[in-house]
């Protein structure tokens, strides 16, 4: 391995390597449009595009792009040559400040949710500098916003930018009342925890269900699933160790803060976990941390899978998002400190992150909904879908006597003796910590945690930003024309907390009595994806985001039916790839088995009449019958996606998917895997769940 050091962010065109080869005063003005959010001059953009080029040269570059998040969930890249002709025939690299700032790809064939009509082509790229260029695949990557001719927003970079400046803004207005005269912006960060499954390369291609959809939509339990919780912070397998040390070597050169790596409790899964950085590079990081993690897999032979649930019976796969408010100055405004009782300031701000959850509760299980994360969240292994916070047992005991007026006596100090001599006793952390909840105080952030695995990281924290910034514009207009400051803040605490504390809960968020309480408290159960997204429009939210300046209405309707589209695509197409898996495959296996079952009866019979053929024509019956009935499920199956040719409003449609055409898919799956358990492995035309999931050895 190289030297780790000088390895990190080599293929960045980052803050060390801009003050290396920039002018100090476009340095400076650089600086001030990255830290500041000033408006970038082109005479500044045309100094540094000339400098990225030359990098980018000397480090093998022959094209660049404009790398953008479209609202397709993956990245998109169109790549220009740095070539401009001379007169004499030759050539010369030329990168100038407008190619820069500026892109144009096509817009019309990326989802817009009618925003823009397939013969209005023309988009436009803006270059984000507050995200650094770095280089792959022998290309200079200008990490850039993407909008249509008209102006909207066609990207989920733009919004979450909108929703930074505008807690930001909100922020400061609030810290200034507290005296804060330093401050000039607050800055979101996060930190993805990220997890997903390995397994051999060739059994991936072998299966049409994991090719076109990344699970498996057939497939009986393994043997040995998760039960012995063996897998957990196990000892990793060398090729799995040798794709891990070759992921962090090349996440480290794209400058990515890549820390922690595990074996994750499912067989085959794994989990990746980066150090803190600001939202906006957390998201671009998140992107091409799971880019590389397929592209790595392939070249070990592997197979990455970031589908939410890949396996039926083990746990699938989600993305922690770890959330927090710093200042520009470096303060954490979620941290409690050692008296979080008498630190005004941070209980607002903790009262604020309260109330938003529990006002726009909606918006964060929006943040979560996937056809993908629909069959995780509500089991075992995910956060259910009702939004709750967890705020551990001494930060609501400190909201509760600040109610009250109670003296509270806090367990900060309180030591874990080991009882063992040569153990050392230490200071134990102030709460335990709660798994099952979808969004925890852990320290000094929260833990977002009904995240999907392949999800894009921004929307979450476009929901987060702009409904906390809400809570603290409320705040700040209500305590700027206080004339009491300090009663009127403790006031606020009080009546906020007392408000809306209905959404904390500490207890056990898998416990089927919390659903029936919930349900008493008022809180929202949106089991479905298309449940959730409806929500989506409600008037409080396309207020909100207007408010704010995220979404116009049309951006926002548009992002409502791209998400409608996107469910109903998916499961139609799980459920085109069940019926060619059953009908090509599945159903012509068992029929020749059961042939094979009949010729040996008869063989048997042949031999002698004291020789039984009871077991072949049992099994033989068996399976004919459960083909019978699968053959039927599976016809009624393409009976119902015929049906939705005929629907042509979007929500009724995604509900139609959800619950018509998914529970057919559950109802033919049953069937198909009994037959699978019934016959011979090889006779089966798939390989098995223990041939998938123990393939990496």
């Amino acid at each position: 391995m190289s030297n780790v050091p000088e390895l990190f962010g080599s293929l960045v065109f980052d803050e060390k390597t801009m003050k290396e080869r920039l002018p100090k005063q476009t340095y400076k003005a650089l600086k001030k449009t990255i830290k500041d959010g000033q408006p970038l001059d082109i005479n500044v953009a045309n100094i540094v595009a000339n400098a990225m080029k030359d990098w980018a040269v000397e480090n093998g570059c022959t094209h660049y792009t404009h790398w953008f998040q479209p609202m397709t969930g993956v990245t998109a890249e169109k790549h220009d040559s740095f070539i401009n002709p001379n007169d004499d025939g030759t050539v010369i690299m030329e990168f100038s400040g407008k190619e820069l700032i500026k892109g144009e790809p096509d817009a019309s064939s990326f989802p817009s949710g009618g925003i823009r009509a397939t013969f209005e082509a023309r988009g436009y790229t803006t270059w984000d500098p507050t995200s650094y260029a770095f280089i792959k695949d022998g290309s200079l990557c200008i990490p850039t916003a993407f909008c249509s001719y008209t102006g909207d927003v066609l990207d989920k970079k733009t919004p979450l930018l909108r929703s930074m400046e505008a807690i930001s803004n909100e922020a400061v207005r609030v810290l200034r009342l507290f005296g804060d005269e330093e401050t000039t912006r607050v800055i979101t960060t996060v930190g993805p925890e990220q997890e997903y499954f390995l397994i051999d390369k060739a059994m991936f291609d072998s299966r049409k269900d994991l090719t076109y959809t990344g699970r498996t939509l057939f497939g009986a339990r393994a043997p040995k699933g998760q039960e012995l919780e063996d897998h957990y912070f196990g000892k990793i397998k060398d090729k799995v160790s040798a794709y891990m040390k070759d992921l962090d070597e090349e996440l480290w050169k794209l400058g990515i803060y890549a820390k922690t790596k595990h074996n994750e409790v499912a067989p085959a899964q794994h989990e990746l976990a980066p150090i803190f950085t600001t939202t906006n590079l957390a998201t671009d990081h998140n992107q091409l941390t799971m880019e590389m993690m397929k592209r790595i897999a392939n070249r070990h032979g592997m197979e990455c899978l970031l589908h939410e649930k890949p396996f039926a019976g083990v746990n699938g796969s989600g993305k922690h998002n770890n959330w927090s408010i710093s200042t520009n100055t470096g303060k954490n405004l979620l941290n409690p400190g050692k008296d979080p009782f008498n630190d005004h300031q941070f209980l607002l701000f903790l009262v604020a992150v309260i109330k938003a959850v529990d006002e726009y509760q909606d918006l964060l299980r929006i943040s979560a909904a996937s056809a993908g994360n629909d069959h995780r969240l509500g089991a075992n292994e995910a956060p259910p879908a009702i939004v709750s916070m967890f705020l551990g047992t001494d930060l609501e005991g400190v909201l509760e006597a600040f109610v009250t007026g109670k003296d509270y006596n806090s367990n900060s100090d309180e030591k874990l003796e080991t009882g063992v001599e040569v153990l050392a006793d230490f200071k134990k952390d102030t709460t335990d910590r709660n798994r099952t909840s979808p969004f925890a105080f852990t320290g000094n952030k929260f833990e977002f945690r009904m995240l999907g695995s392949s999800e894009n990281i921004s929307c979450p924290n476009i929901m987060l930003n702009t409904m906390v910034a809400e809570e603290l514009s409320q705040f700040a207009d209500e305590l700027e024309k206080a004339e009491d400051f300090d009663a009127a803040v403790v006031e606020l605490i009080k009546r906020t907390y007392t408000e809306h504390k209905r959404i904390v809960f500490n207890g056990n968020n898998y416990a089927p009595e919390w659903i029936t309480e919930a349900e008493s408290r008022g809180l929202l159960n949106l089991r479905t994806t298309p449940a959730a997204v409806a929500h989506y429009i409600d008037e409080k939210n396309e207020t909100l985001f207007k408010k704010h300046k995220i979404f116009t209405t049309a951006e926002l309707h548009a992002r409502y039916e791209i998400l409608l589209e996107n469910y109903s695509k998916i499961i139609n197409i799980e459920a085109l790839t069940m019926i060619d898996m059953a009908k090509k495959d599945i159903i012509p296996a068992v029929s020749k088995f059961v042939k094979e079952l009949v010729d040996t009866a008869s063989a048997k019979k042949a031999l002698s009449a004291d020789i039984t053929a009871e077991l072949e024509v049992d099994l033989a019956t068996k399976l004919s019958k459960l083909q019978l009935c699968f053959s039927k499920r599976i016809d009624k199956l393409d009976s119902l996606l015929i049906k939705t040719c005929d629907i042509n409003d979007i929500k009724e449609l995604a509900n139609y998917y959800a619950d018509e055409i998914f529970p057919a898919m559950q109802e033919a799956r049953v069937v198909a895997d009994e037959m699978e358990m019934s016959m011979d492995a090889k006779a089966w035309p798939y390989a098995s769940y223990g041939q998938i999931l123990y393939s990496v050895k």
